[in-house]
């Protein structure tokens, strides 16, 4: 059983954001005179989304009867099921979720975040996989 998951640094709502911060921060210097520095410096929060855009960065992971293995533009990475000794999903204060995978020789391996599939389908391929998981709700500290 394999279980895939794959995202795109380029989608429509990110694009549609974009758009509309962009047109609104315009169309505010245009109509309300608003100062160029102002308007520079609420650009200057979209520039990550604007870079995802552009350089469409590809994320994958892949789950199979015998690795985990990951891509996330540049970096890559492999465990094979019988290094892991546990997966922690931990819930984080701002809703979102860090997946670390505990080895067998102790060390912590992080997924990065652009990586995660949805949790809750995620945890059900690897309990399927026979993969032990523990979830932590809210935890500050992490992995």
């Amino acid at each position: 059983m394999t279980h895939s998951f794959a995202r795109s640094g380029r989608s429509a709502p990110t694009a549609l954001l974009l758009l509309a911060v962009w047109l609104i921060v315009i169309s505010s210097v245009i109509v309300i005179s608003l100062v160029w520095w102002i308007a520079f410096l609420m650009l200057i929060f979209t520039l990550p989304a604007a870079w995802d855009m552009i350089s469409n960065r590809q994320s994958r992971l892949t789950l199979d009867d015998a690795a985990l293995s990951w891509q996330s533009g540049r970096h890559k990475g492999r465990v094979p099921l019988a290094e892991i000794t546990k997966v922690r999903i931990d819930r984080r204060l701002d809703l979102s979720y860090r997946i670390a995978f505990v080895k067998t020789d102790g060390r912590k391996l992080r997924l990065p975040p652009d990586t995660q599939p949805p949790v809750d389908e995620f945890e059900k391929a690897l309990n399927a996989q026979g993969v032990t998981t523990e979830r932590n709700p809210f935890s500050l500290l992490g992995v």
